[in-house]
């Protein structure tokens, strides 16, 4: 297991998560091959989903671009072995009506 050796670049994440975070990217490593980022990231959004409720999204890859409106105090970003890694809760945005 990895545990330890994340380096988190960005969060807002209370840090009892981001440990939580950390230790389920590493877990899923041992699980998956590395080259699965698929089954690494549903993984991990299928944890947070049971711990945390669901709404929970994950990324990972080594070189990838996002924009994303978030749950305050659900977001984090790090980097595990060759991986980035960003977990975050999405926020239901309501729907602008045209004419109401």
């Amino acid at each position: 297991m990895l545990e330890g050796k994340a380096r988190i670049q960005d969060t807002d994440m209370p840090l009892k998560m981001q440990s939580q975070a950390t230790l389920c990217a590493s877990m899923a490593l041992d699980l998956f091959d590395v080259t699965d980022c698929t089954s690494i990231a549903a993984h991990i959004k299928r944890e947070f989903d049971k711990r945390y409720g669901p709404g929970w999204q994950c990324v990972v890859g080594s070189n990838f671009g996002c924009f994303f409106t978030h749950k305050e105090g659900t977001f984090i970003y790090f980097s595990l072995e060759k991986l980035c890694f960003l977990i975050y809760k999405a926020v239901a945005l309501p729907y602008a009506t045209e004419g109401k």
